[in-house]
């Protein structure tokens, strides 16, 4: 099982990669399930806004269909860390969806983990659950994990023996949900998007 961590942040040095990192690390002592763990950073890798191009043969998306969106086909589960601006998910994981359909992303579980610096992060979790599922067909897991304070983020605070359980979780969700991607019943030609 290979896990993708989407590290949602623009900014070098970002409390979301550093969660990230962290999660990386408690997957890699504590979690079987996933044979690979990796991890995308957004302050990394220029993502450019979209528009129709990217429907096309265009060099300016071909590295970015290749090298970003094409190889997420071979993840079984997503976490998803976004950070709180000013209380909504940041604009470069919003134009990252749009850049996603379901053949790299759909029935695939997905862990929602929002990173607020102050007492905040229920909103980006709201938001993602709302508006970036529906072309993408991911499937968000019922719980999430909401890192307040997240300056002061170690491996004792207090939100970390809750990244294992939910991380154990997601872990079984994959397991769970790779037999209904193999079973030839998802129709992407004839139903590309949600409804």
């Amino acid at each position: 099982m290979k896990l993708k961590i989407i590290a949602g942040s623009n900014r070098a040095n970002s409390n979301s990669r550093k969660i990230a990192d962290a999660i990386q690390e408690r997957c890699n002592a504590n979690i079987d399930a996933f044979d690979s763990v990796n991890t995308l950073d957004f302050a990394e890798v220029d993502i450019p806004h979209w528009d129709e191009e990217f429907w096309t043969k265009s060099e300016k998306w071909a590295p970015i269909k290749q090298d970003v969106i094409a190889p997420m086909k071979d993840d079984d589960a997503f976490v998803i860390i976004t950070p709180e601006y000013s209380g909504m998910v940041p604009g470069i994981l919003k134009n990252f969806f749009l850049l996603c359909s379901a053949k790299e992303m759909g029935h695939k579980p997905a862990l929602i983990v929002s990173v607020s610096t102050g007492t905040g992060g229920s909103y980006p979790v709201a938001e993602l659950r709302m508006s970036s599922y529906k072309n993408t067909r991911l499937c968000y897991i019922p719980d999430h994990i909401i890192v307040r304070d997240a300056d002061n983020f170690s491996n004792e605070h207090p939100v970390s023996e809750r990244l294992d359980y939910s991380l154990t979780l997601l872990g079984e969700y994959a397991k769970g949900l790779k037999p209904i991607r193999e079973s030839g019943l998802i129709n992407t030609k004839d139903f590309p998007y949600g409804l």
